[in-house]
């Protein structure tokens, strides 16, 4: 039962247990500031380079774990801001002359969003390797590819794989976009309006490498679209690695029993002790349903605000911090658990050779023989119907039963083999074993070209 008695609020509105990780943004936001402001002739010279030493004092102070925190300041910027005033003196209450925390918490969530692409990217790139590398070692094993979970047409294990790689590599483009409108530079916005004072926003844009300033004030106070499209970004990114995950699953079952897993990499059970459970692929399938959690977060927090800042805009953090470390674990643990995954090749390969595998070739093979394709579609539907029906496989037909259901089948229909029907797809983007080593090779290429950058 909730008491009735007048409860104290005082830590409703504060933020300094979560905002306190911008530390060093914030840090390098005010010796930028600072620097500009004596170069201005806003502050004096001395009283800048005070604030600077000061600034790298209260940064040692907060890696070292021995910093003040003080709830009752509220947020991350007064707590510094009286930290260095307690080491330099008066000098330190220059500081904040023409900024307001408006425009520095944005400058602070910009920097820290240009990190966190850097990792995510990063991140990305890890299980990119470690996919070439799978598709490597795997190159020439044949597998069933699916549709709607059933056996459809044998594929390369390798470009499975390389799918992957595909869908990170949109990835590291929305993230690179993202970075793209992410590095404006808000600071000397003041509050809302601009600051009455003759900054240098270009010289504070060049110190923090921000490629421009902010045109409008307002919008640059208000503005968090950046954090938006890094949620969406990343809940695409989860989304990927949960599809990943799904497999993963479903293929280390005993049912598929396609890849085995690093035993690090699972569980036991606490009461059967037979069990191997992927639990870091279900773990990060569950995890991708909190990134998108965050995602509506930021978009609801959003919606209604008038311009220019509300402290709503408070709300934007604890998520975004949540979606960052979501999304660079996950990305840490595919990274290191995908190079240990075994392919059980027998297996895929067996599944892969079935002879229903191959009722498209069939049909295919017809449409050779001149029949149309629609028509061809038929005899094969019914080919597979009386098969099924009699227990039998396709490949162990007499051809004289074949040609019951159309007169085109000749001796060369068991020259089909999985292994012909792989090769057969030799167009671009296509399973064949060439157009795979050219994926294969492409990818590397654009990691070695990253590499390099």
């Amino acid at each position: 039962m909730v008491s009735k008695t007048m409860q104290d609020h005082s830590d409703y509105t504060v933020s300094i247990h979560y905002d306190r990780r911008l530390y060093r943004q914030d840090i390098a936001g005010s010796k930028a500031h600072a620097a500009m402001l004596a170069q201005q002739g806003i502050i004096p010279r001395d009283d800048a380079d005070a604030i600077i030493v000061g600034l790298s004092a209260v940064q040692d102070e907060i890696e070292r774990g021995d910093f003040p925190w003080d709830p009752a300041l509220e947020d991350l910027h007064m707590n510094i801001e009286r930290r260095l005033t307690d080491l330099i003196g008066p000098a330190g209450a220059r500081l904040h002359t023409g900024r307001s925390r408006n425009d520095q918490i944005a400058l602070d969530m910009r920097l820290y969003t240009r990190a966190a692409i850097d990792d995510t990217i990063a991140g990305l790139r890890s299980v990119q390797r470690a996919l070439v590398d799978l598709a490597g070692q795997y190159q020439e094993v044949l597998m069933p590819g699916y549709t709607h979970l059933q056996r459809a047409q044998p594929v390369l294990f390798a470009h499975h794989m390389l799918a992957y790689f595909e869908m990170l590599q949109r990835d590291v483009g929305r993230f690179t976009d993202c970075a793209v409108r992410m590095d404006v530079l808000p600071l000397g916005s003041g509050a809302l309006a601009g600051v009455p004072y003759p900054t240098d926003r270009i010289a504070v844009a060049l110190a923090l490498e921000f490629a421009e300033i902010s045109p409008n004030s307002m919008d640059a106070v208000a503005d968090r679209d950046f954090l938006a499209e890094f949620h969406a970004a990343a809940a695409i990114a989860m989304m990927h690695i949960s599809r990943l995950s799904e497999e993963i699953v479903i293929w280390s079952s005993r049912e598929f029993d396609f890849v085995r897993l690093p035993d690090e990499f699972t569980t036991g059970s606490s009461i059967m002790p037979q069990k191997r459970n992927p639990d870091f692929a279900e773990i990060a399938r569950g995890k991708t349903g909190r990134v998108y959690g965050s995602l509506m977060g930021i978009l609801t927090v959003l919606k209604g605000l008038p311009l220019t800042y509300n402290r709503d805009l408070q709300e934007d953090k604890e998520g975004f911090f949540d979606t960052v470390d979501t999304l660079l674990s996950t990305l840490s643990v595919f990274a290191d658990m995908l190079p240990g995954m075994k392919l059980n090749t027998h297996r895929v390969e067996s599944l892969a050779s079935e002879s229903y595998m191959l009722a498209t070739d069939l049909a295919d093979y017809l449409v050779g023989k001149g029949v149309p394709f629609r028509d061809a579609h038929g005899v094969m539907r019914r080919l597979c119907q009386h098969c099924e029906a009699d227990g039998m496989s396709l490949s162990d037909l007499p051809i004289a039963e074949y040609q019951r259901f159309a007169p085109q089948f000749d001796d060369d229909v068991y020259a089909i083999t999985a292994a012909a029907s792989v090769a057969a797809r030799d167009n671009p983007g296509g399973t064949a074993p060439n157009r795979v080593a050219e994926g294969l090779a492409r990818a590397k290429s654009i990691l070695t070209s990253t590499e390099t950058q």
